[in-house]
């Protein structure tokens, strides 16, 4: 069959095509006007902005031949961005969608919610999907689904989902078009299954996945929304220029050797490295070989195995002075991303750089890179930080950038969902909130039990908490949300390594100050940590590193743990597809 993939020019593609390889399907891609004629099949995916997205498909030529394909009556499957050009129109953009489906897409409301809706969700009401299964969303526009006042636009409802008390629009489909707002590529082993179906049936007189008959979706007491589950890899060269997954307290990721010199001896071997030093007869503290935890794409494939809900990959070397040619780990990014079926984060060197020859190379580039690699979402820690210390220092104090930061530059090609800011805060004690008079006042945390009597703020830092900054974390966190972030990734410098638990001081304090997805991390040592981090601070998702490399805890215990607890977690299909 002539199955092709539609690529408008933004967003991750290579996911999907991953996935119908894996899959064992053959795909060409949309090049020009003139692959739509060659089309017998044909799917559009992509993360990003509704506005990007047409004004991609126009600038290239492909909007109007789209049109016309879909209206052939060929097989059509969208993803995300895919489906909602099938509707008239988008608040997020002013360019007109398709106009297939009556009805417009509009942003979610976050008066009891966090936005994006960014996780694992549950469909309802639908022929060919699981509703004891989970998919996973990534979007801050849905389709509202009302069938009282858009009764045609009903009729293209296939399943809804709930979130929050909102109820939308899941997935279409009506004669030859199939869309999902989720992303069957990102949806583990569920998605997989949906994918093989929808391909399967379409090339078949008898389609496998039909239109749901209209039921009323009244919204429930409680939506399907899951905590996820996030596993994380600190990646860096060690001595001999190889990647691999370490940790450290705050990057310190060397393993120390105490070695011995006699009087006259000018080296002396140890278990690890060779040590060369000046004559002592001291014995001297020597820093070893880069501590290995594993090779990053052997891990990544293990953890997704293990059910992890997502995975984060930190660069952390800055061992190359050019992100575009640090080929070795754009290598990773695509080996990982070709095995690994749930979203991907990509962190280190996400900025504005200049190569050792000149060339000027933008976050955006750097990020665009990434995603045409396989990434899902891309990680901004220190310029995030110099953006919103920017961003304050204007007249206005604290309104909106000027669309030049890597934030803001990559959310408005990608879409908010695609860039997440990873914040370093450090506590700060004062001696007497009585006396205090300094600023932050509204932000001081009392302790309790354990530290009873003291008294703390957040100070954020950059370099891997190796600098502090005039800024804390509630400044930072509701700076980079209002240039565009969609997601904070919140560590801890004073609890990283010590596996006494989660923050949930720091946590509680940036979760009620922003509206965007929160993920809790540093310090967890065993599974009560993550029930504790679900249960005490409503944060979205929780990411450990160490004690899933050293196999202290399984991902698993986590899951059975917070489903004991009555916590909303993935439900996944651990049988691959055959």
């Amino acid at each position: 069959m002539g199955l092709f993939i539609l690529d408008y020019g933004a967003g991750n593609v290579q996911s999907l095509a991953n996935t119908l390889q894996s899959l064992g399907h053959s795909f060409q891609w949309i090049t020009s006007p003139a692959d739509f004629d060659s089309a017998t099949n044909l799917i559009f995916p992509g993360v990003g902005a509704f506005q990007t997205a047409v004004d991609g498909l126009i600038s290239r030529g492909f909007l109007e031949p789209l049109r016309q394909y879909i209206i052939s009556g060929r097989p059509y499957f969208g993803i995300c961005i895919g489906m909602q050009v099938l509707f008239q129109s988008s608040t997020e953009g002013s360019t007109p969608g398709l106009g297939i489906i009556p009805s417009k897409i509009d942003l979610f409301s976050n008066e009891e919610k966090t936005v994006p809706h960014m996780g694992w969700n549950s469909p309802k009401a639908a022929k060919g999907l699981d509703e004891a299964l989970h998919y996973y969303f990534v979007h801050s526009y849905r389709a509202i689904y009302d069938p009282d006042r858009e009764p045609d636009a009903a009729q293209w409802v296939h399943s809804v989902t709930q979130y929050g008390q909102e109820v939308f629009v899941a997935t279409v489909h009506k004669d030859n078009v199939f869309g999902s707002q989720f992303h069957p590529e990102k949806s583990g082993e569920a998605g997989l299954r949906l994918l093989d179906v929808w391909l399967r049936g379409s090339t078949s007189t008898t389609p496998r996945l039909s239109p749901a008959p209209h039921v009323p979706f009244l919204p429930r007491p409680r939506d399907g929304f899951t905590k996820r589950i996030i596993a994380c890899m600190d990646v860096r060269a060690n001595d001999q220029g190889d990647l691999v997954v370490t940790k450290g307290d705050r990057y310190d990721v060397r393993e120390k050797a105490t070695v011995s010199a006699s009087p006259g001896s000018h080296s002396t071997t140890t278990t690890t490295t060779t040590i060369i030093f000046p004559s002592s007869p001291l014995a001297v503290v020597v820093a070893g070989v880069v501590r290995n935890l594993g090779k990053p794409v052997a891990l990544a494939g293990r953890y997704y195995a293990a059910g992890a809900d997502e995975l984060a990959l930190l660069n952390i070397t800055s061992f190359r002075h050019s992100p575009l040619r640090d080929q070795p780990m754009l290598a990773v990014v695509r080996a990982a991303a070709a095995m690994v079926f749930v979203p991907l984060t990509i962190g280190g060197g996400i900025r504005d750089t200049v190569d050792p020859d000149g060339t000027p190379q933008s976050a955006l580039e750097v990020a665009g890179a990434y995603f045409r690699a396989g990434a899902d979402k891309v990680s901004i820690g220190s310029e995030a930080v110099y953006a919103v210390e920017r961003l304050r220092a204007t007249a206005s104090g604290g309104g909106r950038g000027d669309g030049s930061s890597a934030i803001e530059t990559i959310a408005h090609a990608y879409g908010r969902q695609a860039v997440v800011v990873s914040i370093d805060p450090r506590r700060v004690y004062i001696d007497d909130m009585a006396t205090y008079d300094g600023p932050r006042r509204d932000e001081l945390i009392l302790g309790t039990g354990e530290e009873e009597g003291k008294v703390w703020w957040y100070q954020c830092t950059v370099s891997g908490g190796r600098e502090t900054r005039d800024l804390s974390v509630v400044e930072l966190a509701r700076g980079v949300e209002t240039l565009g972030a969609g997601e904070i990734l919140l560590n801890s410098i004073d609890r990283d390594g010590t596996g006494l638990g989660f923050d949930l001081d720091l946590v509680n304090l940036v979760r009620k100050n922003v509206r965007i997805p929160v993920v809790a991390s540093s310090g967890a040592g065993n599974v009560q940590h993550f029930v504790d981090v679900f249960e005490k601070t409503n944060v979205e998702a929780a990411l450990a590193a160490g004690i899933f490399h050293r196999g202290e805890v399984e991902i698993d215990e986590v899951r059975e743990a917070l489903t004991k607890a009555g916590i909303n977690a993935r439900k996944r299909i651990t049988k691959p597809v055959s």
